[in-house]
């Protein structure tokens, strides 16, 4: 599902080539919305709104609850402007003032898929900014300037816990992977107009109770990454929502699911095949892919060296520190990686 936004872009390939030369500027590509179709698979034609639903634990997993929307959106970002300076709210604000538009939370990652040279992002406040020099910034059209900057590389990766103040710079291609919620309060839009004339809402007064003042949380992740058994993972951050890493492969190898969650896969680059049970599937850069809980042992059969994010809703963070602890990471590390 594509999104038409003011700051986007008019071509997303390669990642997309039939969208190219558009007649308006598309800013992202939903790949887990609810109207999203499964181009595969037994839920192969369905939206995954409604597949979701049905799903039995032997897909969503032991541990996962189907009440409401599938709970990881996965979308591709394509800014050729900056995106509007934003802020979005946390579990706790959306369920008392926002159960019209779900009442859930936002907390996102960014993965730089692409990023051309002087691509930066901006997250958090810079020390000293108070709810007052902040209005009184967005008055002056400046709010940007009490943002820290963050040059981005091509592997960076972003956290942007629910609260953080933040846009988004031209000149990048960013994979997000967040909580299902659309949930933005904007503070300024750099005076765009559309067509008619008309500049977008903002919600100033919405924004100012959720932002957070003083310390900041998130910005740019200080990953931990180990190789082993023909693949290299890089870790980026947990929280109760996501965990998300990085997998690096040029040759078979062998993993399997968890009866406790489903697990996404997103393909950013390399091509290959996918060996699950009697049955081979192929895999392309920018697909998404959802492994049921019990599918147990896959394989992953690169014909050209393959990237790709994987990502799942973690039922234990304490486990996971453990395991970190046993791959090498130092408590300052997995302090860095793991958030509760």
């Amino acid at each position: 599902m594509f999104s038409a936004r003011p700051w986007g872009s008019l071509s997303l390939a390669p990642y997309f080539p039939e969208k190219s030369d558009l007649d308006e500027h598309i800013g992202e590509a939903w790949m887990s919305g609810s109207e999203c179709v499964f181009a595969d698979g037994p839920f192969r034609g369905k939206k995954l709104g409604d597949a979701w639903r049905a799903m039995p634990p032997e897909w969503t997993g032991t541990g996962i609850s189907r009440s409401g929307l599938f709970p990881l959106l996965v979308k591709l970002i394509f800014p050729e402007e900056k995106l509007s300076v934003q802020v979005h709210p946390d579990d706790e604000y959306a369920a008392r003032h926002e159960k019209q538009a779900g009442g859930r939370g936002k907390t996102e990652m960014w993965y730089a898929i692409d990023a051309k040279p002087g691509a930066e992002v901006m997250v958090g406040l810079k020390a000293g900014v108070t709810p007052e020099t902040f209005r009184k910034a967005i008055a002056d059209g400046t709010a940007d300037d009490c943002l820290m900057r963050i040059p981005v590389l091509p592997g960076d990766a972003i956290f942007v816990p629910a609260g953080t103040a933040h846009t988004i710079g031209p000149s990048l291609v960013l994979c997000e992977i967040q909580q299902h919620s659309d949930l933005t309060y904007r503070v300024y839009d750099y005076n765009r107009r559309d067509a008619e004339g008309r500049s977008r809402d903002l919600h100033i007064e919405k924004a100012l109770e959720v932002i957070r003042f003083g310390e900041q949380l998130g910005g740019k992740v200080e990953p931990f990454k180990v190789a082993r058994g023909g693949v290299a993972k890089t870790y980026f951050v947990a929280c109760r929502y996501f965990a998300i890493e990085k997998w690096e492969l040029s040759q078979r190898v062998a993993f399997a699911t968890s009866p406790e969650r489903f697990e996404m896969l997103i393909f950013l680059s390399g091509a290959g095949r996918m060996l699950c049970g009697k049955d081979t599937y192929s895999y392309f850069p920018a697909q998404v892919w959802l492994l049921p809980a019990a599918l147990g042992p896959y394989e992953v059969a690169p014909e050209s060296p393959t990237a790709l994010l994987h990502t799942y809703v973690p039922s234990d963070l304490k486990r996971l520190e453990r395991m970190l602890e046993q791959r090498g990471a130092s408590k300052g590390a997995i302090a860095r990686l793991v958030y509760r």
